[in-house]
């Protein structure tokens, strides 16, 4: 009996395999964005664990300041600590170096003491090229480079930016630790190199055998502004800072697997009601109703494994396309400078695959449900072989109840779990109701249309056999609701961006010296320059800001502090709510949206954190500012209280107002001739227009989203292929109704109308329940989801011209579908078709 199970299950598979693509495709889709987002961060988060562990080693501890730099004083002090076996200073720095084609390149240099690093940190101690000089590790303007660095560097001399000025270097050899571009030096000569003379980046600590660490830690007493991280905690930040990203991608490839469960369920929801007196024959022939629910789960088990199989694949080689060309950054800038290599895993794969078929399975259960109680007797004279009437849909109101309460829990270790949640519930719920939504909407039309045959034949059909036609279009609800869904969240974000850069770009040319913050601290002008570029001719002011990294916690990746001008802070932030008075004696600072997230910075509040990295005063959150950048979170203070606490004069960046009548292009060239006076080199800057700073982060911002532009387009599709199995599948099975239609002296003409008009009909309730219940995922999304992934807020907005045209191409699609379906089974074979019954 069960091998009989089996030939017939995949007999009936192989028959509406047509139908039945629709419902792979779509499983094959959530399983292979899910698994290829899985590939893609496990390899990313491997690589750069592998290379934080060889850059850093494995110490016991590692002791940084929460000032940038720890003085040379301590490390003389941990080293001659009894409890101590070795202690290894490391100067870390990332800076620009030129590369072979004469473009600038961001690099880390680590100066390392190699007589004692190759206790703690093996794979740093250099290699000498060839015969060269054993002791090259000691000499001075001396580097070695790592397989990333040798890629993209020249071989034997380089130019490494120091401030605003350029120093050669010589390669000496190589260097074993993975990762991005990475050059080791003798820390002294890292010291003299970059200005850094008595300052150290961390200590790496291993304790004697037996040392307690907390019990270390408690007897030294280390300063207040020290940390002590533990070895592990580098690649532990960065996956926490990557952690919301990436959960974001694999949720919206498990809705597209949820909406390859909605199309499973319409094409085994028709086919059991197009076969439903095979199934009775095989009842009356001794299938029990189990075995005939076990037919129909087999049918769904088999796509699902069909699409789990092939999106397994898929997945895999978008995974390695993705590695191969974005280097696993995952567009979001997470993993700068990683090459990781696929690290396939087959358990990974197994449980995604399973995920699959699991999902294929929950969508085949309801029609295997209705298989299993079919009345046999009846079934086989031809009645009750219709879908399941549904009289009660309260579950349906319960479960989009439910989401509204879930969407206002808080998140669950910083993930939004139960606004997950609530999306689903919603997508659940208001599909649940969508047969009595079109009960509803096709009572109210059908006395408007009682007077018109035609129109009347269409939406009568629609109202008595509601079931059906809630069957027929839920996937493409489920489908329209992600596309809606996405297209506000995008739209909403993007113009949120547009308005931010407006508030944050007012000047008209803007000049860096660095291309990312870790670099700041390496390259940076002088207040010598500064005062020259402010004095030439066609520039009316300027603007200076300072950038650099705070390392507030070592569980958590660095917040960047940005000393700026703060004469206008409404005009020159964009702050959420009005800024506060500053109490007398209390230095004003204005957090981000992260900061309050994270840190539980509060507008009104004193802010001690800020007492370790800037000295011992009173910080006062004056306000709170939007921020769609830095995720960790950032930190704004007036430039002038910066002075005051730090004597840090660097400057990162200039802000260029125009004199009138100035020509942009002319500033700039003055601009690039006064650097070039100033550093020999013309291009240690970066200028740009307002425009072209708008337009290039515009552009980064839609390559980001990217991904999810292309999911919209995959899920309309798959929804609309859907409906028109569907169609395709129901209009077949009435020949006999359209032959008693042409011999009740209907045109085909005419039965092509009631057709066509019951696929506007449908897709009409179908794109309308999309439209709405998208929007309320849209809502979720916007306020929910994203402040709790990302830290940021965004205000809502409807691009009402786009979702119109979504709905209407749904409608339109699905009316041409029915119109299609309606030709192939209105012809002369239905006309002969009613002789079946006589």
């Amino acid at each position: 009996m069960l091998s009989l199970l089996a030939t017939y299950s995949w007999q009936e598979v192989r028959h509406h395999a047509w139908r039945s693509a629709t419902a792979v495709l779509a499983v094959m889709l959530g399983v292979a964005l899910a698994f290829s987002v899985h590939l893609i961060n496990a390899s990313a988060l491997d690589e750069f664990a592998a290379a934080a562990r060889s850059a850093g080693g494995q110490p016991d501890l590692e002791l940084r300041s929460a000032r940038g730099a720890l003085p040379e004083a301590l490390y003389a002090r941990v080293a001659t600590d009894a409890q101590v076996a070795v202690a290894s200073p490391v100067l870390e720095l990332q800076t620009l170096a030129t590369t072979a084609t004469g473009s600038r390149t961001s690099v880390r240099v680590l100066g390392i003491d190699a007589l004692v690093a190759g206790a703690i940190a093996p794979t740093l101690v250099p290699a000498v090229t060839g015969q060269g000089d054993r002791l090259a590790i000691l000499a001075p303007d001396t580097v070695f480079l790592n397989t990333a660095a040798q890629a993209v560097l020249p071989p034997d001399r380089l130019r490494l930016q120091a401030g605003m000025q350029l120093r050669e270097v010589r390669v000496a050899g190589t260097s074993n630790a993975g990762g991005g571009p990475l050059l080791v030096m003798d820390i002294a000569a890292a010291q003299d190199l970059f200005g850094r003379a008595g300052q150290l980046t961390r200590i790496d600590v291993r304790l004697q055998p037996g040392v307690v660490r907390s019990a270390w830690l408690q007897r030294v007493a280390l300063p207040q502004d020290v940390q002590a991280a533990e070895p592990g905690d580098a690649g532990q930040r960065v996956s926490q800072l990557s952690r919301a990203y990436r959960v974001n991608l694999t949720v919206l490839a498990l809705v597209a697997l949820f909406t390859g469960a909605f199309l499973v369920f319409s094409v085994l929801a028709l086919s059991v009601a197009r076969r439903a007196q095979q199934l009775a024959l095989l009842g009356v022939l001794g299938l029990t109703a189990r075995q005939r629910l076990h037919l129909v789960l087999a049918e769904s088990a088999v796509l699902g494994a069909l699409g789990s199989a092939l999106g397994v694949g898929v997945g895999t080689a978008l995974a390695a396309a993705a590695l191969s060309l974005l280097g696993g950054d995952l567009g979001g800038g997470y993993f700068p400078g990683v090459r990781p290599q696929l690290q396939w895993s087959g358990a990974a794969a197994a449980g995604y695959g399973l995920l699959g078929v699991v999902a294929a399975m929950v969508g085949g259960w309801l029609p295997a449900r209705h298989a299993a109680g079919l009345p046999l007797a009846q079934t086989l004279k031809g009645l009750g072989t219709s879908l399941p009437r549904g009289r009660r849909h309260a579950l349906g109101w319960i479960a989009l109840l439910a989401a509204g309460v879930l969407a206002l829990l808080p998140p669950v270790a910083g993930i939004p779990l139960a606004a997950y949640l609530s999306v689903g519930l919603l997508l659940v719920g208001g599909i649940s109701v969508l047969p009595a939504a079109v009960g509803a909407l096709y009572d109210r039309i059908a006395p408007l249309v009682a007077h018109r045959l035609l129109p009347l034949l269409a939406v009568e059909r629609a109202r008595r056999v509601r079931e059906s036609a809630a069957v027929a279009v839920s996937g493409v609800v489920a489908a329209l609701s992600l596309a809606v869904a996405l297209t506000v969240m995008v739209a909403s974000f993007r113009q949120s961006v547009t308005d931010w850069l407006d508030v944050l770009l007012p000047a008209d040319l803007y000049l860096r010296t660095s291309i990312s913050t870790g670099a700041a601290d390496t390259a940076f002008l002088t207040p010598q320059l500064v005062q020259s570029v402010s004095q030439l001719p066609g520039v009316a002011r300027v603007a200076t800001q300072r950038v650099r990294s705070l390392p507030l916690d070592p569980a958590r990746p660095a917040v960047v502090l940005l000393a700026r001008s703060m004469e206008d802070t409404a005009g020159s932030l964009p702050l959420v709510g009005d800024a506060l008075p500053v109490p007398a004696g209390q230095v004003p600072v204005y957090v981000s949206e992260a900061m309050v997230d994270l840190y539980g910075a509060r507008r009104g509040q004193p802010l001690p954190l800020l007492r370790n990295a800037l000295g011992d005063h009173t910080f006062f959150v004056a306000g709170v500012w939007r921020d769609y950048v830095r995720q960790t979170g950032a930190i704004v203070i007036a430039q002038s209280d910066y002075l005051r606490l730090t004597g840090d004069t660097r400057v990162n960046d200039l802000q260029l107002w125009l004199a009138p009548g100035a020509s942009a292009e002319e500033v700039q060239a003055r601009v690039r001739e006064r650097v070039a006076r100033a550093t020999g080199n013309p291009n240690l800057v970066e200028l740009a227009s307002a425009s072209e700073v708008r337009g290039a982060s515009l552009r980064i911002f839609d390559r980001s989203f990217a991904v999810t532009y292309w999911l919209q387009a995959v899920a309309i599709g798959i929804g609309l292929f859907g409906v028109a199995a569907s169609f395709s599948a129901q209009v077949l099975a009435r020949r006999k109704e359209f032959g008693l239609l042409q011999h009740l002296g209907l045109t085909r003409r005419q039965i092509l109308a009631v057709v066509a008009g019951e696929g506007a009909a449908w897709t009409l309730i179908g794109a309308l329940a999309g439209l709405a219940l998208g929007l309320g995922v849209a809502v979720v999304l916007v306020h929910v989801v994203n402040p709790q992934s990302f830290h940021w807020t965004m205000d809502l907005l409807l691009p009402w011209a786009r979702l119109l045209a979504l709905c209407a191409a749904v409608i339109v699609a699905g009316t041409v579908t029915a119109w299609l379906a309606g030709r192939a089974a209105a012809g002369r074979d239905a006309v002969l078709a009613v002789k079946e019954d006589w």
